[in-house]
């Protein structure tokens, strides 16, 4: 659960340097997608809610699930590279 809190602030930080609006809208995109599946399946574990097949990001057995999420994060981290404290002239 501390890894996946880790990922979402640190995803907001590259949501609030991110160099542009297209970059924000990806970069909210894939931490929405990511908090998203990984709430649903913490509230259907505790019981809070019936079991959905989502996916728990990076740890679900399903290999397209766990491609796509490497390359959202990867879209991710290039923003992050693009982000306003890292623009070295």
């Amino acid at each position: 659960i501390f890894v996946f809190l880790f990922l979402g602030l640190k995803s907001v930080r590259i949501i609030q340097r991110a160099p542009d609006r297209f970059s924000k809208l990806v970069a909210t995109g894939v931490f929405s997608w990511i908090i998203f599946q990984t709430f649903t399946n913490i509230a259907a574990i505790l019981g809070l809610i019936p079991l959905t097949g989502i996916p728990l990001p990076f740890i679900s057995y399903g290999g397209t699930s766990v491609i796509f999420l490497m390359v959202a994060v990867g879209i991710l981290f290039n923003i992050s590279k693009y982000g306003e404290n890292n623009n070295k002239k």
